[in-house]
């Protein structure tokens, strides 16, 4: 049993724009330390943040409306400096910020099917959606479709079931890190993976884990404490390097949180 929700869902909607903040960072510094909250809907985007470089409002205001596609919406923008204590933690490498509980599993098939079913209704409808499939019992509630045109990509699915809905954030409020579970299939923890730099665990770690489990075909637990220096018998900078490529690889941050690990 999985659900996924596509990239126009309000709740990543909230995490994209966090992803743009934290790409926005690391276009002024190498390393910035920043920490990114989001709470989106009905024309008013809230945005917290507390980082080592200051992004402007401008730039800040440019994603928001990029990325909802509608230069109406109000901005209340927040940026303050990171606490000088947990900046100092980082100063001579990196350590390991918080404690956290972490675990990576293997995706199933009907993870990867259901991934990729999301991806394909969304290249046709890219409007607020989200899909559950349960065994064989496929459930799609896709905004501005309708059944029939849905059902030509997925004819045996159960559509709508409901009827025609309109969603988006005029119509339901999102908020970042709220979609664990489509975001990282079994691995979920405590951490979200979104709107946070490298140097944080729930980013790190958690890519770490979700990589090595679909390596070793295992599921893979591990557990850190602030101040670690060594997680799972690599260096807390080698896991960070790992998760760097692994964003990277997908187009940076703001690309990472449209789908997230899958």
């Amino acid at each position: 049993m999985i659900e996924k929700v596509n990239p126009a869902h309000p709740d990543k909607v909230a995490d994209r724009i966090a992803g743009a903040i934290v790409d926005l960072a690391y276009n002024m510094e190498e390393n910035p330390k920043i920490a990114v909250e989001v709470l989106i809907g009905h024309g008013v985007c809230h945005i917290i943040a507390e980082s080592s470089v200051e992004v402007s409002k401008i730039e800040v205001c440019e994603a928001v409306h990029r990325i909802t596609k509608d230069n109406s919406i109000m901005v209340d923008y927040k940026c303050v400096k990171q606490d000088i204590h947990l900046a100092n933690n980082q100063t001579d490498g990196f350590k390991c910020g918080d404690n956290g509980i972490f675990k990576g599993m293997p995706l199933t098939s009907e993870q990867k099917v259901m991934a990729q079913i999301a991806r394909d209704i969304y290249k046709e409808f890219p409007f607020d959606g989200k899909y559950i499939l349960n065994g064989d019992n496929l459930i799609i509630c896709q905004s501005n479709a309708e059944e029939d045109d849905v059902r030509k990509i997925c004819p045996y699915a159960t559509i709508n079931p409901l009827g025609y809905w309109t969603g988006g954030t005029n119509v339901d409020t999102g908020a970042t890190n709220r979609k664990l579970g489509s975001d990282m299939a079994d691995s979920v923890t405590g951490g979200g993976l979104h709107g946070k730099d490298l140097s944080k665990a729930d980013v790190s770690v958690n890519i770490y884990a979700f990589l090595k489990a679909q390596e070793v075909g295992r599921p893979i637990s591990l557990c850190c404490a602030i101040g670690d220096t060594e997680i799972d018998g690599v260096p807390y900078s080698e896991i960070v390097e790992k998760a760097r490529e692994y964003i990277a690889s997908v187009g940076g941050f703001e690309k990472f949180a449209e789908w997230g690990l899958f």
